[in-house]
């Protein structure tokens, strides 16, 4: 008799931490990487992105930017980024500027190899590359970029 009471206690335990963790969404939006934690965001325009307060959009990403997707590393800071650019382009703080030497950690199906070799612009700290099929960003791990 103890031996049921106690196998009934265990299922319900586990029911109710399985029902724990299913109703946080975790499998949708973090996912567990060998390099870290990543969450993907998408946006239809870069006004909706900046106002997600826990995305953090870069600012110079222009509001009205089209299918915004980015990839963001919730246990630091890089960060990658791809849009369709609107009729206003990148703003006046875009630059000139050397592309990044490191390869993004970060890895998705949208982001073309190599890319970080052609960014030839920055953009606030952001790596930028304006190419035909879209506008592409990426900001490398530091510390100093910890809070942009």
């Amino acid at each position: 008799m103890n031996s049921v009471r106690n196998k009934a206690v265990l299922a319900a335990t586990g029911i109710a931490a399985l029902a724990t963790v299913a109703s946080c969404g975790l499998g949708s939006s973090i996912e567990e990487k060998s390099n870290g934690h990543v969450k993907t965001v998408s946006y239809d325009t870069g006004k909706q992105g900046k106002a997600n307060p826990d995305a953090r959009l870069p600012s110079w990403v222009p509001d009205d930017a089209k299918s915004v997707t980015e990839l963001i590393r919730t246990t630091g800071s890089e960060r990658i980024l791809r849009y369709q650019p609107g009729p206003s382009g990148l703003p006046p703080l875009c630059k000139p500027g050397k592309a990044e030497a490191k390869a993004p950690t970060l890895a998705a199906d949208w982001w073309p190899a190599g890319e970080h070799k052609r960014m030839d612009k920055d953009c606030g700290g952001w790596h930028v590359a304006v190419e035909n099929d879209g506008v592409y960003a990426y900001q490398a791990e530091t510390v100093a970029n910890a809070d942009k």
